[in-house]
């Protein structure tokens, strides 16, 4: 969590788009620094899409989130890679002089119900933005619309985390929650995130959180 509650803050979308272009970028990124013999998070194979998220209407709604990821624009800002650690990969930028660092991963293992249905890439990632006085922000890029006003849930061990939807992006419901969250991230072996999407489809995701304590830790000495 940031230094302060963040309510229903309001993301500009030039923000929004800059994040998008830094973790698009951050594929292309080789692993040079820190774990050698650790392979970089691979590159998706199709440019991930840009969620829009926006404050619920509703009286207890979720906090506003910021986009993920878009399709990378040429000339756009190029993250660092701090080092890989196991699937994720931590990463920092400083876009028109303010700095940003997050750490990245993609699933280890995605299922669909009906089985086979074409999805653009999936990821997770965990970022900090000092200037705004965020940090441990957690985001879920699906790869496809939820359903309109769907939840998803995200279980590491018996812990079960409802989440806020918008289009293709989901975020903790209760942001009083993320803390624990991500504490449970650092703790735990796997992530399995499930939702629906706007066609009924059913998704499965496993994340690997194996890496992703060192990773965070790497993103907080940098981004303090």
């Amino acid at each position: 969590m940031g230094a302060f509650p963040r309510g229903l803050m309001r993301i500009e979308r030039g923000w929004r788009l800059v994040i998008a272009l830094l973790i698009a970028a951050a594929f292309a990124v080789p692993a040079l620094a820190q774990q050698p013999a650790e392979p970089p998070t691979p590159a998706p194979t199709a440019a991930p899409p840009k969620p829009k998220p926006k404050p619920k209407p509703a009286a207890a709604a979720p906090t506003a989130k910021p986009a993920g990821p878009a399709a990378a624009a040429s000339g756009g800002p190029q993250p660092k890679l701090l080092g890989q650690y196991g699937e994720w990969g931590a990463y920092t930028a400083s876009p028109s002089g303010k700095k940003v660092c997050f750490a990245l991963t993609k699933p280890t293992s995605s299922e669909t119900v009906p089985p086979n249905r074409p999805r653009n890439p999936v990821f997770m990632f965990i970022s900090a933005r000092p200037a705004d006085k965020v940090a441990n922000e957690v985001s879920i890029v699906i790869g496809y619309p939820f359903k309109p006003g769907s939840e998803a849930s995200a279980d590491i061990g018996s812990t079960s985390f409802a989440l806020y939807t918008q289009q293709d992006g989901a975020w903790i419901k209760n942001a009083a929650d993320e803390a624990n969250m991500v504490a449970a991230i650092r703790g735990g072996d796997a992530m399995v995130v499930k939702g629906v999407s706007a066609k009924g489809t059913q998704t499965t995701d496993t994340f690997t959180l194996k890496g992703a304590s060192q990773a965070l830790d790497r993103v907080g000495q940098e981004c303090k």
